[in-house]
This record gives C-alpha cells, structure tokens and sequence, in this order.
C-alpha cells in the first residue's frame, strides 16, 4: 500500500484537458490538493470546479519567467507550498520542415521546453521547502524514442525535456527533490476522440496492447512517482504506451 498523498500540494500545468486533466484528477481523487493550471483561466477555473476536492484555477503561461513565478505564489498561498509539480503543458501544432518558420520553432520550444524549465525553477524554493519535493514532466514518445512528420520542432522540444530532466536531477537530488518523466505513447483524449473510431482503430493495431492508452495510464504513473514510496526514483523516464515503441516492425504484431 503506497503513502497517502492526502494534504499534498499539486500544480499541474496545461490542465484544462487531456493528459493534463487526466492528471489532475487522478490527484483530486487521491486527496491532493490540486491548482489547475492553463493558458485561459476560465477553461481551468471550469476543469477545477469540475475536479473537486478543493481544486482551483490559475491562468499562466509557462513561456513567461513572470507568469511562472505567478502561479507558484498562488500554490504557495492557497495550499501553504509546493510538493509536486507536473510539469504538463505541451503544444503540438503540425508543421513539415519544409514549411517551418522561425516563429513555429520559437512557439514550440517556448511552452515544451523552456516553459517545463522555468516552471521548475519559479517552485524550486517551495519544492525545497517541502520534504516530498517532485518534479514530474510530460514528455513523449515522439522525440526522445519515435519520429512522427510534422513534428519535428515537438520532438526536439520533447527530447530537450529529458536532457533538462537528468541535469535537473543531479543538482535537485541533494535538496530532497525527484526528477522524472512520463513518456505517453497514443492516449485517448478529445482530439483523437475527434477524429473518429476508424481512426483510433488504425493506431490501436500498431500497438502491441491492442488498444490505445487512457488519461488515466499515464496518471497513475504520476501518482506513483509523487509517493514517499518513489523517494529514490529520479532522473528516469517510463514510457507509458502499451509496448507502441516495442515491435522491430509490423510483421512482428502478426508473428
């Protein structure tokens, strides 16, 4: 039975949907206390009122050092500290290198890249200050193990999470804090809701589970790495994507 996270502090970043609200609610549900937080403040004070359980919004842009260090007060303020920051907020426009322009690049790499880095370092005082201190990233497959066209920019951005996260690690472990990183593979959320059942069905056959992962899968992982039980975990990250990254090709799915 792992440690009640009951009382813990929790920010979690590009929460007002997707993998950021699977998230979030998973900590909701586990007693945390939950500061919701996304680009437009209304979509994430509406995800914490659906939430519950003493969750609350906040409206940040993780690109800007000062929005950062905005949303870190307010956790600070609401719930006393910071013990666990998910650093989630991620954005994936497509794009062909042929196409890309500067500004893509910069847009990409400023919310993945440099927003993960300058969230961590706007709560790393209270992070030091708690005795659990996480700091947990949403990476992905797609960079750091897979390629996918039109998302170069996203998987360089998502590479450079784990570059950052084992450096990161190194210099927070001293101060009591884990670094680490979820990598999802195909999870089920509402854009890929959107594209219709045939569509999910066609990337579920690629996938050794058969079946694509829920915002749930990757939650509980979060879960996981946010207990006392995970102290010693850090600088690792788990690829939560039902062995997609596994077969050498797929001949291997119908051996």
């Amino acid at each position: 039975m792992f440690t009640s996270l009951e009382g813990r502090s929790v920010i979690v970043t590009g929460a007002s949907k997707g993998i950021g609200k699977g998230i979030a609610n998973g900590f909701a549900r586990a007693g945390a206390r939950v500061l919701v937080v996304g680009r437009d403040g209304g979509a994430a004070a509406r995800t914490a009122e659906e939430l519950g359980n003493g969750a609350s919004g906040f409206a940040a842009d993780v690109a800007d050092a000062d929005a950062c260090a905005a949303m870190a007060a307010a956790a600070v303020e609401r719930h006393g500290g910071i013990d666990v920051l998910c650093a989630n907020a991620g954005i994936f426009p497509d794009v062909k290198l042929a196409q890309m322009s500067p500004a893509d690049i910069d847009e990409v790499l400023g919310t993945n890249l440099k927003g993960t880095m300058l969230s961590v370092i706007a709560c790393l005082s209270a992070l030091q200050t708690s005795a659990q201190g996480r700091v947990i990233l949403t990476s992905s497959i797609t960079g750091p193990i897979t390629g996918f066209p039109g998302w170069a920019h996203y998987g360089a951005s998502k590479a450079g999470q784990l570059g950052f996260m084992r450096t990161a690690a190194v210099e927070l472990a001293p101060k009591g804090i884990t670094v680490n990183a979820v990598l999802p593979g195909n999870i089920l959320t509402e854009g890929l809701i959107e594209l219709g059942e045939e569509y999910q069905d066609s990337m579920a056959a690629s996938i050794p589970a058969g079946k694509l992962g829920t915002v749930e899968d990757i939650a509980n992982v979060c879960l996981f790495l946010a207990t006392d039980e995970a102290a010693y975990v850090t600088g690792q990250a788990i690829a939560v994507d039902g062995g997609q990254v596994l077969p050498e090709s797929l001949d291997a799915m119908s051996s």
